[in-house]
Order: structure tokens, then sequence, then C-alpha cells
């Protein structure tokens, strides 16, 4: 997974109960200017510029499209941050991971509430948290901060300042032609500038059934290198507020040009825009530790 600082957002509470997940924000007048939400004309000039710029080529011209068959561009932005939880089971007897996120794609922004056990992570769009600073994660939180943020907001988020499209053709998946392009990064952008991922674009409904991708995080490999590439197969499509998104991902090990043996199970629920959180909401709070590490 990549982790993407938009180059457009300077490249970029206490803990919430298991019982009352909804973040609290009241929104009162001296609070209007510091909400997370963006001016509509902001919104207008950073889509004008993702169409003329995925328009210039053939392959990011279908994903333009297929931005546009799930909802478009503008009402993804104006419908404000997103939550949603993100139930990431592997099937090799790994760690889990089950988090509550309220994601701000504006300015790649997160912040989680662990649903196995009581605590908070998050990324302010510079630097990563975690709170209680004792807590014991057994996995990477810097990494995991933005990861499902990013697969849950493709085919969004690859309107991304900073991506490049190849079309490598049509592909066949449940017996239905797609169009296949590939995604690549500029040079520093992100954390993980070497990733790649690769969309299937249904030819008829233009909607994304399918993402291919690997992990080159340095975290993990700092040496360079990657895993292998991964097939995130989407279990079925769900659509909030006039946005459709995954409903959730079956992963397999990408093989011999085809999918081999199932790894992941992923689901998204509890999917709703939060237009009345505050900038404020995504700092990292009081007595976190802030992490360093990559």
């Amino acid at each position: 997974m990549k982790l993407f600082l938009p180059i457009l957002s300077v490249i970029v509470l206490s803990i919430i109960s298991c019982s009352s997940p909804t973040p609290q924000t009241e929104t009162t007048t001296a609070q209007v200017d510091s909400l997370a939400s963006i001016p509509d004309s902001w919104i207008d000039e950073r889509v004008a510029e993702a169409e003329q710029r995925l328009n210039a080529s053939e392959a990011g011209a279908l994903v333009w499209q297929a931005i546009e068959a799930h909802g478009g561009l503008d009402t993804w932005f104006s419908n404000g941050p997103l939550a949603f939880q993100f139930n990431y089971q592997p099937l090799d007897g790994s760690t889990p991971r089950n988090t509550y996120e309220v994601a701000d794609y504006w300015s790649a922004r997160t912040r989680h509430e662990r649903i196995d056990t009581l605590g908070e992570y998050g990324w302010t769009g510079k630097q990563a948290w975690v709170r209680p600073a004792d807590a014991n994660v057994p996995y990477n939180t810097r990494f995991w901060s933005l990861t499902p943020y990013y697969f849950v907001g493709i085919p969004f988020v690859l309107a991304d300042d900073g991506t490049n499209f190849e079309l490598l053709g049509e592909q066949t998946h449940r017996d239905r032609p797609y169009d296949a392009v590939k995604i690549t990064f500029g040079e520093n952008i992100g954390d993980a500038p070497d990733d790649y991922y690769v969309v299937y674009i249904d030819q008829e409904t233009k909607q994304v059934d399918v993402t291919r991708y690997i992990v080159s995080y340095p975290g993990y490999f700092p040496d360079g290198g990657h895993l292998p590439e991964k097939f995130m197969d989407w279990t079925d499509h769900q659509t909030i507020h006039g946005i459709t998104l995954a409903q959730g991902f079956d992963t397999y090990w990408w093989k011999d040009e085809q999918p081999a043996e199932h790894i992941t199970a992923i689901e998204v629920s509890r999917v709703e825009f939060m237009p009345d959180i505050t900038d404020a909401y995504f700092e990292a709070p009081e007595n976190a530790k802030v992490v360093t590490e990559m």
C-alpha cells in the first residue's frame, strides 16, 4: 500500500468507545472556519485540473470515466471526510486489523479507532501517532494509517497529482471484458513511490471491479524490493450519498497472470460522510506518542 500524500494538499476527542463509534463533534459559530470540509471554489479548481490532466492520455481518460461512474470527483470532495470500518482478516493466521476510520481525502489525514481494544492511531498529514503512548499495536501504524484510506478511495485517489497512467489492454474477469490501467507515481511522491496499481475498469459500466498492486514500503523493504503482486477482487459495491465504493475485497496472490491462493478477506462497512468533522479532529491528541520510524 502506498502512503500517498497529495501535492495539492501540501503533499499530503478522546478515545471513542466501540459501543459509540461515531466521532462526536459539536459545530458552533466559532468553529465553522475550522471544519475539515473545504470551499466549493477550491473543489471546482482541483476537479478541473484533474479532469484536464487525466484526459490528456487514453489511459488517464479511462480512469476519469471510472471516477465519473463512481459518482464524480466533485461529489467525492463535496461530501466531506469519509468514515468506515475496515475489517482486514488474513487467512494465514497473521495479525488481523479491524478499525473504524475517519479519512480526510482532501488533505490525506486519518484517525483510526481500534475495534479489538481501546486505542487510536492516525496520520495528521505530516506525522503518525498512536494513543495511548504505551499501546502495543502489533503492526506498523504509520503504514496502516493510510492503507485502508487508499484502497477504499479507489478510483478517486487515482486523480491525485503525481500519478502516471499506462493502458495495459483488455483483461477478462468473471467472463466480462475490462480495460486494465496501470498506475505508477512520480519520483519522491509519498513514502513508497515504487508502488504500482492496476485497476480493471468494466468496459460497459466503467466501474472498477479489481485492483492489483504491490507493496514496496521502505519500512518493510529498507534495501528496496517489494512483495509479490496481489489481486484484490471487489466483492460488491455500495453507494452512499451518490458515491459508489467497494463493499469488501477478497485478496489473492497474483501468479502466472491469474489469481492464486486466497490470502485476505476484507469487509468495508458502516460507511458515511462526516462533513461536520473539524480540522482539530485529525491532530495528534494529548498523551499520544508520535511514531517516527518508517
